[in-house]
């Protein structure tokens, strides 16, 4: 359901780029030194995005340094650490620990069993640490599994369930700024549901796996959806205050976003031409 949220690297400078990855790796760091090296298997670049928000927003100070890593094991990485580095991290732990477990109920995968209690380990403590957001991201993908179940028909039931996850994660603490970070979590969380569900339409269908679109009878709506829902998103991202790193952001929200969705767009056109006439 991840791999939306991230920048268009082709349109960013090389210090952009640098800081970027810095961020990264200081999440992948994150995890490895809070839940074990394990658990970086499920870092996704979209806690970047997440990490760098709330970095602009509340622009903490950060430690920063250099390592080599079992993934880069020549040449030393820069990384950068805070508490929002950290939040991320742990947000991206408790996520992969729920999606495992959704993963194994509803499909019995091995894999998914072990990923499960890998994470399972950690998923008490995070609770503990942020209940708010693990109560939120507990609900919607129950919500999510009982409406697949129901086959849903309405593309913005389902958007709006993943939405509400979404807005959760965005908040890090309830203050001034709470309710601008939910509802820009919402449409962010509508339009990665919305495109993962019109990126896998061919798919589903071909081994009778449920998707919205499906139910519903027809896709031809689905950009319509998914231009409105990140209208919104920016809507409220550009209400905060942001200065620092808000090129970055700019470029993954106006730009990046879109990336997996126009190659996929693209390879589909590609195939409907190469096939018989």
């Amino acid at each position: 359901m991840f791999g939306f949220v991230t920048a268009s690297l082709e349109e960013l400078t090389e210090a952009q780029k640098g800081r970027y990855k810095a961020v990264y790796c200081g999440i992948c760091r994150a995890i490895g030194k809070q839940e074990g090296p394990v658990c970086r298997l499920a870092l996704q670049y979209d806690m970047a995005f997440l990490a760098l928000l709330l970095m602009s927003l509340y622009e903490p100070e950060e430690q920063s340094g250099q390592n080599r890593c079992l993934r880069h094991p020549v040449k030393p990485n820069v990384w950068v650490d805070n508490e929002y580095i950290r939040y991320a991290a742990r947000m991206n732990v408790v996520l992969a620990c729920f999606k495992a477990k959704d993963d194994w109920a509803d499909e019995g995968k091995t894999s998914a069993r072990i990923m499960a209690r890998r994470f399972g380990r950690h998923e008490a403590e995070i609770r503990a640490e942020y209940p708010r957001q693990c109560a939120a991201m507990e609900a919607s993908i129950a919500r999510l599994s009982r409406l697949e179940a129901e086959n849903c028909a309405d593309p913005d039931r389902m958007a709006n369930a993943f939405g509400e996850l979404m807005a959760e994660l965005m908040v890090y603490r309830e203050d001034l700024w709470a309710e601008s970070l939910r509802v820009l979590g919402f449409h962010l969380g509508r339009f990665i549901y919305l495109a993962d569900a019109a990126m896998d339409l061919a798919q589903d269908k071909k081994h009778g796996r449920y998707n919205p679109w499906l139910a519903l009878g027809r896709a031809e709506d689905a950009e319509q959806y998914l231009v409105l829902a990140m209208a919104a998103c920016t809507d409220a991202f550009e209400r905060l205050p942001l200065v620092q790193d808000k090129e970055i952001l700019d470029n993954i929200l106006y730009s990046g976003v879109w990336l997996a969705y126009r190659a996929n767009e693209k390879e589909s056109r590609k195939e409907n031409q190469d096939g018989p006439l």
